[in-house]
């Protein structure tokens, strides 16, 4: 890389957004360039691994109807790509603070295809999970494939034409006249016309060293960044062991279990853990830390007991010894709604909070349109009402 390297779109950030960018971006015709602190969908970032939530339950109609369009971009990214990247299998949501009954009113509003099952019913269909409420069952969730999703989109961006440059972390964005120019840890430039910011947990360490009006950095909101933790538990019944075949629904659904006491979620961990069990978390059970660059990589072992007493309690179909588990990082900011904005020619794009990989192809059209000059939308705009919550 030289000090004269340039281009019409920089993207920082090669994750689930920045590759949807990328992609949206480059079939336009738009001359893109993608760079990533590390590789694509690392380990180190949020976008890894095979095992990620598609589920259409909200309590706000707003994102189940966006779930719904991102499932279209979904099916036609398939399409594009020639593989599978969700694998069907169904989506439970249970526990007195879940509601299952408020879901299905917004199911039934938006027009999702569901089922509102008793307690004792759904033990009778999926006897290794305990149900303590009526349980709300969604045939169309399934499981997305997070980094078989960034790399199918980032070969179609490149197929377009886009250029990709892994190991460039970038470090400044500044004004250079009518342009930006982009300088990495290293000193290497990038000079752009405009400028995507998709860097995950480490936004608000490049914010800070990004020239933007002062009226609008001031809106934005603090981001919360988080080390969670995840375990795999094997299954019980060798049944529930083995690759599924391209297809083939999941043996066991994707969970959202939300009790007076403790917020989980799980799903079949997929490649991640060798198809043998269950990937388990408690939301929002991690560490707070100031950007992804001060994460560990170790799990917290009181977490730990905890997700194991969990596992004994709740879901007897699992044995209660994980026998693998990993840190991921959250990034999550006020009311857990997404921040889709732009000022003069930089967009910032934080559509994180813990559930926004089912969004991934369809946050790539907002950002495409906010780069060719669209309005942000109220609810992801810099303005945003929620925003204030966070202040």
């Amino acid at each position: 890389m030289t000090e004269q390297d340039s281009t019409q779109v920089l993207i920082i950030g090669a994750g689930l957004m920045g590759s949807a960018a990328a992609h949206q971006l480059a079939a336009r015709g738009t001359e893109v360039t993608v760079v990533e602190r590390d590789t694509a969908a690392s380990e180190h970032g949020s976008s890894h691994g095979s095992a990620r939530i598609f589920r259409y339950a909200y309590p706000d109609p707003f994102y189940t109807d966006l779930v719904k369009q991102a499932r279209r971009r979904y099916d036609e990214l398939e399409r594009l790509s020639g593989e599978q990247l969700i694998t069907p299998g169904g989506a439970l949501d249970f526990g007195v603070r879940r509601n299952p009954r408020q879901l299905a009113g917004v199911l039934d509003e938006v027009g999702i295809d569901h089922e509102l099952i008793s307690a004792s019913d759904a033990a009778e269909r999926w006897p290794g999970i305990n149900f303590d409420t009526e349980v709300l069952w969604q045939p169309g969730g399934g499981v997305i494939d997070a980094e078989s999703t960034v790399r199918a989109q980032l070969r179609l961006a490149i197929e377009a034409g886009a250029r990709l440059h892994e190991d460039w972390e970038a470090e400044s964005i500044r004004r250079d006249g009518t342009s930006y120019l982009v300088t990495s840890t290293t000193g290497a430039t990038i000079r752009a016309a405009q400028v995507v910011v998709a860097a995950g947990a480490w936004l608000s360490k490049l914010l800070a060293e990004t020239e933007l009006p002062s009226a609008f950095i001031d809106r934005l909101p603090q981001a919360v960044v988080t080390q969670e933790n995840a375990y795999h538990f094997p299954y019980r019944d060798a049944a529930d062991i083995g690759e599924p075949k391209p297809g083939a629904p999941t043996s066991w659904p994707t969970f959202i279990h939300k009790s007076e006491r403790i917020l989980t979620y799980s799903l079949p961990g997929g490649r991640d853990a060798n198809f043998r069990g269950q990937k388990l978390a408690e939301f929002l059970g991690g560490t707070s830390i100031a950007d992804g660059g001060m994460q560990t990589g170790e799990i917290d072992p009181a977490n730990r007991e905890r997700m194991i007493e969990y596992v004994r309690e709740q879901v007897p179909g699992l044995v209660p010894e994980p026998y693998a588990e990993t840190t991921c990082l959250f990034t999550m900011l006020p009311e857990e709604d997404f921040l889709l904005d732009a000022a003069e020619g930089l967009v910032i794009a934080s559509p994180c909070s813990g559930h926004g990989a089912k969004f991934a192809p369809l946050i790539g059209e907002f950002i495409a349109e906010l780069v060719y000059g669209a309005t942000a939308h109220p609810r992801f705009a810099a303005t945003s009402p929620a925003w204030a919550v966070g202040r």
